[in-house]
């Protein structure tokens, strides 16, 4: 790729055509629309079917739609779905057995046909989760090849953050809400007296390539420094923050913090978390057969560290508690992620603080271990 990325501007006419393209040369679609009294990500055939003039509105255990009077497509935070629902789908069959008249066994692995994803509207924490599941599913030893065939030659469509909602930390987190690395095009989104507009850059050959298929305009001065003025306040905006502290390094000094015990009193290991997480990985596998006995199936599906039956073995659990379950998947995203893969496994999109039913908050945890660790060391 060019090191000096094409930047033009679009309008709504632009962003449909874009959208039209990419159905045209085969690809499937996938953006934010409404639906159900949430943004969601579904297959789209044109930009009518963005959530132009709704918003949301978000807290610990909170969602609400609110209506928007400027018209903005992606002036929504995260929802509840994140792009693993199509990367790494929730359930997945891996392979089906017959066994004929004679006894003889007959298996086979289990072929999904070959989808080509535009993703469209990604937000740079979301590009970051991403990034993180290739390294998880793809980049090691242990290849999910489910995963990397969706992914190949996905598309990825950034929308830049320029309105964070009250659960967002991503800046704490260094995943956002400008989008710099990853996507094939990127978007910023500016509604001012100017007009409705999106300043799009390129991030890649093939996004190149589509940006000079569809109507554009030259990028103009007014209109570059408008959405870096845009994403720059985002920054200043977040509505949460974790302590700019070494976290794998807290993580690892607070296996015994009082703190465990308060939010186990809070938890309901429900898993709710681990769902919306762009990040979490974990599945198992369930073998299904008809009843005669003749036919079984093999299906990989999502599991969560939340799960009593998680760390099940002979004789039972190994996390029996709600502390010492809340503790593992929060010392993993936040700590041990970073000896499996080099990194945190936490992104910054809020979603966990959202769908928890009881509105545990990550960040006020985190908080309060640091605190909790700063008076230890000062007495």
């Amino acid at each position: 790729m060019d090191d000096n990325p094409a930047v033009a501007v679009l309008d709504r006419t632009g962003l449909d055509a874009l959208i039209r393209l990419l159905v045209s040369q085969g690809r499937t679609v996938v953006g934010p629309t409404v639906r159900d009294g949430a943004v969601v990500l579904a297959e789209l055939t044109s930009a009518d079917e963005l959530p132009f003039g709704w918003g949301v509105e978000l807290e610990a255990g909170h969602y609400r739609l609110r209506p928007r009077e400027d018209g903005a497509a992606f002036a929504h935070s995260a929802g509840p779905q994140s792009w693993k629902t199509f990367l790494h789908p929730q359930r997945e069959k891996l392979w089906s057995a017959d066994r004929g008249p004679d006894g003889e066994l007959t298996v086979r692995a289990e072929q999904a046909p070959p989808t080509s994803y535009a993703f469209l509207g990604v937000r740079p924490c979301d590009l970051r989760a991403i990034a993180i599941q290739d390294r998880v599913l793809s980049g090691g030893r242990f290849r999910d090849d489910g995963y990397a065939g969706r992914r190949t030659g996905a598309l990825l469509i950034a929308a830049e953050c320029t309105e964070p909602g009250s659960t967002c930390f991503c800046a704490s987190m260094g995943s956002g809400p400008a989008a710099d690395a990853g996507f094939d095009l990127a978007l910023t989104e500016i509604v001012d007296g100017t007009g409705h507009r999106f300043l799009v850059r390129t991030g890649s050959d093939e996004g190149a390539a589509l940006l000079a298929d569809i109507p554009n305009q030259p990028a103009d001065p007014e209109t570059e420094t408008a959405a870096r003025t845009a994403v720059a306040g985002a920054a200043d905006r977040m509505g949460r923050s974790v302590p700019p502290v070494d976290l794998r390094a807290l993580m690892g000094a607070s296996l015994d913090a009082e703190r465990w015990d308060d939010v186990a009193q809070r938890c309901l290991t429900c898993g709710n978390c681990t769902m919306v997480c762009p990040t979490c990985f974990c599945t198992t596998t369930e073998d299904v057969t008809d009843l005669t006995g003749d036919h079984a199936e093999r299906w990989q599906r999502w599991d969560s560290c939340f799960d009593l039956d998680f760390s099940y073995l002979h004789g039972g659990p190994v996390r029996s508690s709600a502390r010492s379950r809340y503790r593992q998947w929060l010392t993993h995203k936040v700590g041990t992620w970073h000896d499996q893969f080099g990194s945190s496994g936490c992104v910054g999109c809020g979603r966990c603080i959202v769908w928890c039913p009881v509105g545990i908050d990550l960040t006020e945890e985190i908080t309060a271990l640091n605190e909790e660790l700063q008076e230890e060391a000062g007495r």
